[in-house]
């Protein structure tokens, strides 16, 4: 199990270096804030924190941090909400 626990804590690793790395090569502020097309977003950065999250309070046993990963997992949906109308209603 602990091997396991290991590659899923890399691959989460990795996958967040290929996001950060991809984010910085888009050409606008709004691919970079939302799945707009092809574009990598912050949102899945948002995802991948709270599979680590997770994965951490499996591992460890901490159910505190399930509650800390649903909390983000809002936090992350309603910036998301307020970015759309933002760039649907214009400045």
């Amino acid at each position: 199990m602990t091997f396991l626990n290991t590659l899923s804590f890399g691959l989460l690793a990795a996958a967040f270096i290929l996001v950060v790395i991809k984010m910085f090569l888009e050409p606008s502020r709004d691919h970079r804030i939302l799945a707009l097309g092809r574009a990598i977003s912050l949102d899945l950065m948002a995802t991948l924190a709270i599979g680590f999250i997770t994965l951490f309070a499996v591992v460890n046993d901490k159910k505190l941090f399930l509650d800390v990963a649903m909390v983000l997992a809002l936090i992350a949906f309603l910036g998301t909400v307020a970015f759309a109308r933002y760039l649907e209603k214009g400045k």
